[in-house]
């Protein structure tokens, strides 16, 4: 398989590079950037499979010809709210299998537009595989099958492992001009099984099975709005995102200014950036005994004509990066689609089915876990003695062996 890989040289694109070369069903991986010393260095890193490509992804007639060349198209190149439809557009015209780490729900919506257009071209397109989205909606999935009916999902993210490299990141990030435009104004949900916009930020408390209320904010991401696809009668669905108090301080100060004008939305990102530089450290600290996990999802609904609720969290981690942990998950489902082509445009929950997933995506975690012990599922019926062990067990060993393992990660990234 012949892959273009588009933003290649940047930290999620090259870090998907990397976890793909070790693939023997890849044959070659053309490492497209606009940065055309970037795009050589990385390619060169990948050894014989790694081809270098300068490519600016506005060049409609130069994507064309690379498109022509490949036989799938991995899209890293953000904010997606400028370069996801476009792109998706391009792959399905060039009749090339696509997938990406869109992670702005407003562009979901557009491409998702594009299903008719896909599945006449005969091209399977996922959008949103990384983290959140991504493996969140997957274990969403996962929880929501523990119900007989489902009417809330929320899927969470802890903002501090959201930070990217400062030794490595010399400009303000695509993702972080994405998390001020996803932090201001309003964002969409799901609400009475319809979609509404609703004010970011706003505060929500969950009833976590095994640890207790949790307390976020809502950001704009797509399993607000896409999750009711996975189940057809959800009726709320919104995506929260966790951290200290002072982080989320931090952030709640950023929107009012963004909304009351004060800052652009690329000022305030660049503030952001500099504000994450120095308030957070080493994303280890997101792993703490009794807290909420980085990343999880909840589903309220009905199970033996009672309201119940099951949450489902990862447990083991590819890395303690943002890049990591969302390459990884894109680079491991590339050859899932390949193998089982649907022919459309889809999300993760509707695409991939979790079982297989996460047995893949064990291989490429810290400690080489089992597929069982990649998530851990908590139930709002089980004894509070049943939740806290399976926590302590699953949750206290993804620790361990983060914090033992740091220094490794970090040199594979």
């Amino acid at each position: 398989m012949r892959i273009l890989a588009l933003g290649a040289a940047g930290e999620i694109g090259r870090t998907a590079a990397r976890v793909l070369a070790g693939d023997d069903r890849i044959t070659q991986l053309v490492v497209a950037d606009r940065n055309a010393r970037a795009a050589t260095r990385v390619a060169r890193a990948l050894g014989a499979k790694g081809v270098p490509l300068a490519l600016d992804v506005t060049d409609r007639p130069a994507l064309d010809a690379a498109m022509r060349d490949c036989d799938f198209v991995i899209n890293t190149v953000g904010p997606f709210f400028l370069f996801g439809p476009p792109i998706l557009s391009a792959a399905i015209d060039a009749g090339r299998d696509y997938i990406d780490i869109c992670d702005d729900p407003e562009p979901t919506l557009q491409m998702l537009a594009f299903d008719d257009r896909a599945k006449a071209a005969g091209v399977t397109a996922l959008l949103g595989m990384g983290a959140s989205p991504g493996v969140a909606n997957l274990l969403a999935v996962i929880a929501g099958r523990e119900l007989e009916t489902v009417d809330t999902v929320i899927t969470a993210w802890n903002i501090n492992a959201a930070q990217s490299d400062p030794a490595r990141t010399g400009a303000t990030s695509a993702a972080i001009v994405h998390g001020m435009r996803q932090i201001s104004g309003t964002i969409p949900v799901t609400r009475a099984r319809g979609l509404e916009h609703r004010p970011a930020l706003a505060s929500i408390r969950v009833s976590y099975p095994g640890i207790g209320a949790v307390r976020g904010r809502s950001f704009g991401h797509p399993e607000g709005v896409t999750l009711s696809r996975a189940f057809p009668g959800l009726r709320e669905s919104t995506n929260m995102v966790v951290g200290d108090r002072l982080t989320l301080a931090v952030v709640s100060v950023l929107r009012w200014v963004i909304n009351q004008r004060i800052m652009t939305i690329d000022r305030a990102a660049y503030v952001a950036a500099r504000l994450g530089r120095l308030m957070v450290d080493k994303p280890a600290h997101i792993l703490t005994s009794g807290g909420a996990p980085p990343l999880f999802a909840l589903a309220t609904g009905t199970r033996q004509d009672s309201t119940c609720t099951v949450a489902t969290a990862l447990a083991q981690l590819p890395g303690l990066s943002m890049a990591a942990n969302t390459a990884v998950p894109l680079a491991v489902a590339i050859p899932l689609i390949a193998a089982s082509r649907r022919p459309g445009v889809h999300t993760p929950e509707t695409l991939l089915d979790p079982a297989a997933f996460f047995s893949a995506f064990a291989r490429h975690c810290i400690g080489d876990p089992a597929p069982a012990a990649m998530t851990i599922t908590t139930r709002s019926w089980a004894s509070p003695e049943d939740n806290a062990a399976a926590l302590n067990a699953s949750l206290l060993t993804a620790l361990l062996n983060a914090r033992c393992r740091t220094h490794i990660a970090d040199a594979l990234i």
